[in-house]
């Protein structure tokens, strides 16, 4: 259906495929409607008559293209050419935000940790050169006493005191001291380990808070639920239950998989849940195509409908890509993000509390909408009973 609104939309609007007129022409009784649109309704009917009021004609009418009504329908298309510019536009200065604030953050700590390392090397180098200095002192006192001793005429002294002054203890062998390149290099690659770890961290919890701009209010359809899933009165949880409840077999009802959908679908644009999976054993989360066939045992794959992320037996994690994906998290994800991003074709799966990234769909073509996808599987004789929990997103209790 079209995207415009208000009085004007209206009155352009062909009440057969309920769009904006294409080719528009006028029956004799004066509705208007677009010229495919009426003469695939004539040529499916025995019998001429307007599809609006239902006036018969005794044959069929000669169709001329409405010039006044086209001329109008070329300026809607125009205005909606403009403003599709204008969101193009939004979102292109959204993305060079989120750009800067990443490069900032990025110099930022870059910067940081090279103060941190000069200041660390500077502190060795002065505790270098104090030890030095010490030394220096010491050898130097040393000096004097072997001087005195040399002029000694009691050998038996001077045997005495030699052993002792000419092996001196807590010196250091210069060249160890100068020569520190490889130890260095080792700090380095270190620090740039460091580095690459903690920018990796921020950029995540960057992007995570870009995301989240996107958040949207998901709410469980229950007309899709499995009937052995049991959904809380606000549609917020869902959890497995042993039984069957007694309900209809709608079309739109999973009737193998243990699943449900949230109520709104989206075909445009980027959104974004939350969802807490904390002490689940198994779960499946991601989103779906509408047109996903929803009986029987369905593989949650992308030629399917499905984009997904799962969790088995306790710390197993796949994303089922058109190969099966083993995910190596370094943590036990707790709560779980889920991003897409339409029109490039992106669904990415985010740890929320430990700014981790899980998996990214990456260049897919989507068409319809998709919805949110929720499982939280059997459950597993109780070791499975928890629910999966749609979050307030920025909400860390």
């Amino acid at each position: 259906m079209s995207s415009f609104s208000g009085p004007l939309t209206e009155g352009l609007q062909c009440s057969i495929c309920l769009d904006v007129f294409t080719d528009p022409v006028s029956t004799p009784c004066g509705h208007n409607f677009c010229k495919t649109c009426l003469n695939k309704c004539w040529d499916n009917s025995q019998t001429c008559n307007c599809p609006y009021c239902k006036e018969t004609f005794n044959q069929r009418p000669d169709l001329k293209i409405n010039t006044t009504l086209r001329e109008l329908t070329q300026l809607m298309k125009t205005q909606k050419d403009v403003k599709q510019m204008i969101q193009d536009r939004i979102k292109k200065i959204q993305d060079i935000k989120h750009s800067a604030e990443v490069r900032k953050v990025r110099s930022k700590l870059l910067l940081e940790m090279i103060e941190e390392q000069q200041k660390a090397a500077e502190k060795e180098e002065q505790e270098l050169i104090e030890e030095l200095e010490q030394e220096i002192t010491e050898l130097k006192m040393r000096n004097t006493e072997l001087e005195q001793l040399s002029h000694t005429e009691d050998h038996l002294h001077l045997l005495q005191s030699y052993s002792s002054l000419s092996s001196p203890e807590n010196t250091r062998n210069c060249s160890e001291i100068s020569v520190k390149t490889h130890k260095s290099l080792e700090t380095l690659s270190r620090a740039l380990t460091k580095l690459q770890d903690t920018l990796n961290s921020k950029l995540i919890q960057t992007k995570l808070k870009w995301m989240q701009q996107y958040a949207v209010d998901v709410t469980l359809d229950p007309d899709t639920a499995h009937r052995k899933l049991i959904l809380s009165d606000d549609g917020k949880q869902v959890r497995h239950g042993d039984t069957e409840q007694k309900l209809p077999d709608k079309p739109e009802r999973f009737n193998f998989l243990v699943s449900v959908l949230g109520k709104v679908g989206f075909s445009s644009g980027r959104f974004y849940f939350e969802v807490q999976v904390k002490e689940k054993t198994k779960w499946n989360l991601g989103v779906v195509r509408e047109s996903i066939n929803r009986k029987g045992d369905i593989k949650l794959i992308p030629s399917n409908g499905y984009w997904t992320v799962v969790l088995r037996n306790g710390n197993e994690y796949w994303a089922y890509a058109h190969t099966d994906v083993s995910l190596s998290l370094r943590v036990k994800p707790q709560r779980v993000g889920v991003f897409v991003d339409y029109e490039e074709g992106l669904v990415s799966f985010y740890d929320v509390e430990s700014s981790s990234h899980i998996y990214s769909y990456t260049g897919q073509s989507f068409t319809g909408k998709l919805y949110p996808y929720f499982s939280p599987c059997l459950n597993n004789r109780g070791a499975n009973s928890i629910p999966l929990i749609i979050t307030p997103v920025n909400d860390n209790k």
